[in-house]
């Protein structure tokens, strides 16, 4: 029998999709946090992040593991009922904060996912019972913290749909997570985006947020976008998935909280050197301050986002960085850190400058001293 591409074969509609919603938010908390064992945060045990030993995993792999918090489950009413959800919190040196929210689904259609978006409990928001877990964790590991920020800025968040591979067809065999995804790819666009009316979106857009995406074995899959994911993959297997996900999340907000630092250090350098010319000293202690401290950022970021022995896993922080503008971010911050070592020159030579100036007129004047008590001297009868 002749088999027909995916693209126009006849949908096979799966049973029920079931899985969780992992909501994650990174927060930036301080400039560096002391590297020392934490006892407890919130009353919880402080562990280190693991992953599980029992699945497959390539012999060499390495990836930076920070320091993690369970926090009690909570029961809570959601979109389709009460449900138990399960919370996390990862401390990093940058000086930055992960929290992921895990909440179960089981729905029989994938625009029933869509009401996930911007969860909300019948006692309030999710985003607001995370920021407030925020502020609490703040207030404890500030003595732990260098240059604590006064107030959190706004977290940055990424919402990951996981659903359990295998997919199973509604005649009980199992499906394809690629075919599937070629067969509802409006559908999967329109979860990702936050549409609720399938139709209204273009084929252009559903082919563009779906347009990133991996697979590694037949049941699974990573659909990439810009606010969300959506991750075909057996339960136990995802541990990996989501902390590359976490992490290019966090690098995200780590990268808007220097950029926000970059940005101030410039306005007031610009203005203090245009209104008090005589303070070059210090604008140059402050920009040489700021370059040190940007250069130890640089190489933490780097650290944090390293991981070797799994190219799969590399495949997939390459498309989750593309779709976060990593590189860009990276590009303009180099920028301003070059406009930064501009100006520090530009300073440096002033200075020098003007001890040279000085040097100069010292030179001169020691010389019509000379001259003057030379004069003096033949004068003498």
């Amino acid at each position: 029998m002749l088999e027909l591409p995916p693209s126009i074969q006849p949908p096979r509609g799966v049973k029920r999709y079931v899985g969780r919603v992992i909501y994650v938010y990174a927060f930036d908390v301080a400039y560096e946090m002391l590297r020392l064992p934490l006892p407890q945060l919130l009353g919880q045990p402080v562990a280190q992040f693991s992953v599980d030993a029992s699945r497959r995993n390539p012999r060499h792999l390495f990836f930076y593991r920070p320091q993690m918090v369970r926090l009690p489950p909570m029961e809570r009413i959601g979109p389709n009922g009460p449900v138990r959800i399960e919370r996390s919190l990862k401390l990093l040196p940058v000086g930055a904060m992960s929290i992921t929210v895990s909440v179960p689904f089981e729905v029989p259609a994938i625009a029933d996912l869509v009401a996930f978006h911007d969860l909300e409990f019948s006692n309030g928001q999710l985003n607001q019972e995370v920021r407030q877990i925020a502020e609490e964790a703040r207030r404890e590991l500030a003595r732990y913290c260098i240059k604590p920020v006064a107030q959190l800025a706004e977290e940055e968040a990424y919402t990951v749909f996981c659903i359990d591979a295998p997919l199973v067809a509604e005649d009980g065999r199992p499906l394809s997570a690629e075919d599937w995804l070629h067969q509802h790819r409006r559908e999967v666009a329109a979860l990702l985006t936050q549409e609720s009316d399938v139709n209204q979106l273009s084929r252009q857009e559903a082919d563009e947020s779906t347009g990133r995406y991996l697979s590694y074995y037949e049941n699974d899959l990573a659909v990439l976008d810009w606010d969300a994911a959506l991750i075909v993959q057996e339960p136990g297997q995802l541990d990996e998935i989501l902390y590359i996900l976490e992490l290019a999340n966090l690098q995200l907000a780590e990268l808007e909280a220097y950029d926000r630092i970059l940005d101030t250090a410039l306005e007031r350098s610009y203005r203090d050197l245009a209104r008090q010319p005589r303070r070059s000293r210090e604008v140059m202690r402050e920009l040489r301050e700021i370059r040190l401290d940007l250069a130890r950022f640089s190489d933490e970021l780097s650290n944090i986002t390293k991981f070797f022995g799994d190219w799969h896993l590399a495949r997939l922080y390459e498309n989750i960085a593309a779709r976060f503008h990593l590189g860009d971010w990276h590009r303009t911050i180099d920028e301003k850190l070059k406009t930064l070592d501009d100006l520090y020159q530009l300073l440096s030579q002033d200075r020098i400058n003007q001890w040279m100036l000085t040097l100069e007129v010292t030179i001169v004047l020691l010389f019509i001293v000379d001259l003057i008590l030379l004069v003096m001297g033949l004068k003498r009868p």
